[in-house]
């Protein structure tokens, strides 16, 4: 801690106050801008540097277990994406950095990127609050300028994510293909030669993280990844030998352009999805999502496969789930999370076409469901 902190620490004017009256204090370790969002916490103990810049956090403030945070400090080759896509970042203990790789402290990064951030909070006591209570939106106060009231009617009063395209805000402005000279790949903890890449993916981005590309490339694939909003004769113009749909934020019943883009691809070229490209998917095989009541975020959830009954340790980030009792018998549910018995894989019978709810791109998190990707390009072998 720098000794200007202490007075800061002492006197606590920076403050989240939830929809529900509650207010939590603390000192400001970020920008100097009030925001509103939806808390959420995330149980891992290390990787807050990719959960920083996963743009599924758009709209939402992430609330860090794990009560040690800043340590590692940030490290460009360490972010999963072209920015910090969330609305807020809340700790209990900010650390100063103490690391050979870093090249920014997390505080200077949070206040170059505009992010707010509170620190002192008592995260214990507000993670059993969303617990008990579900998700809940928030305004984070540490202009100094709003009471605890006002900070709650703001709070109140924001629209939330239900029912909002996140996916469209956090999407790419036009296609690029990834990584076309190996550099980002090969030099990021892979093997500096990297396979022929022999199958053209396109790849939709609702929010794609960087280290999904990585895997896709490391797995013999060139990516070209394309816009949310793109049309789905445009993505069959290109003639890929299959199609992914990624990760991102807010609510899937919302993204109604994407899912009718995906039915439109249907038994035409072989699919993937992970995270919201999975729901999105169940989505366009004519299933429904519900809201999770505080949802899953962290690296180590439980997950059953059940062809195979082994159990995966998996990487999270998702308010929503696929409802299976909306899914027809033309849809196989493949994937049981072992905490909630929530879906977290389907394949189609009919067509070529699967997805888990989780992330086997393990940025951050375990390594475990890395076969899907080859499990992917098998399946674009076969078709």
């Amino acid at each position: 801690m720098g000794k200007q902190d202490w007075k800061a620490q002492r006197e606590r004017k920076a403050f989240l106050a939830l929809e529900d009256g509650s207010v939590f204090r603390g000192y400001s370790v970020g920008a100097a801008a009030d925001a509103v969002g939806e808390v959420v916490f995330n149980t891992g103990m290390s990787g807050y540097e990719e959960i920083l810049s996963d743009p599924s956090y758009a709209g939402q403030f992430v609330t860090m277990t794990y009560p040690e945070i800043g340590n590692t400090g940030i490290n460009a080759a360490d972010m999963e994406s072209r920015g910090l896509f969330l609305n807020g970042f809340l700790m209990h203990s900010v650390n100063e950095t103490s690391n050979w790789r870093a090249e920014e402290s997390l505080r200077a990064a949070l206040q170059r990127r505009g992010i707010p951030a509170l620190a002192g909070l008592d995260t214990r006591a507000l993670t059993c609050k969303l617990r008990d209570t579900g998700t809940l939106k928030g305004c984070l106060s540490v202009e100094g300028k709003l009471s605890e009231a006002e900070a709650v009617a703001k709070a109140k009063a924001w629209e939330g994510l239900d029912g909002q395209d996140y996916a469209s805000r956090v999407s790419c402005d036009k296609p690029y293909v990834w990584d076309p000279e190996g550099t980002m790949t090969a030099s990021w903890g892979f093997s500096p030669t990297l396979p022929p890449a022999d199958l053209n993916v396109v790849a939709y981005d609702f929010g794609i993280k960087w280290n999904i590309l990585r895997n896709l490339r490391q797995c013999g694939m060139k990516v070209t990844v394309v816009p949310a909003k793109t049309p789905a004769a445009d993505v069959l113009a290109m003639t890929p030998d299959g199609v992914f749909l990624s990760n991102g934020p807010a609510d899937p019943a919302a993204v109604g352009y994407a899912a009718d883009a995906i039915r439109a691809l249907l038994g035409k070229v072989p699919l993937m999805g992970i995270c919201l490209g999975h729901q999105l998917l169940g989505i366009a095989l004519g299933g429904k999502t519900y809201r999770l009541k505080f949802g899953h975020h962290g690296i180590n959830h439980p997950v059953m496969n059940l062809a195979t009954r082994a159990v995966e340790v998996t990487s999270q980030n998702h308010n929503f789930a696929i409802d299976p009792a909306t899914l027809g018998e033309d849809v196989e549910v493949t994937h049981l999370n072992l905490n909630d018995q929530t879906v977290e894989g389907l394949r189609s019978r009919c067509v070529p076409a699967f997805s888990v709810q989780y992330h086997p791109e393990a940025g951050p998190g375990p390594h475990d469901p890395f076969y899907l990707f080859n499990q992917f390009r098998d399946l674009m072998k076969k078709a």
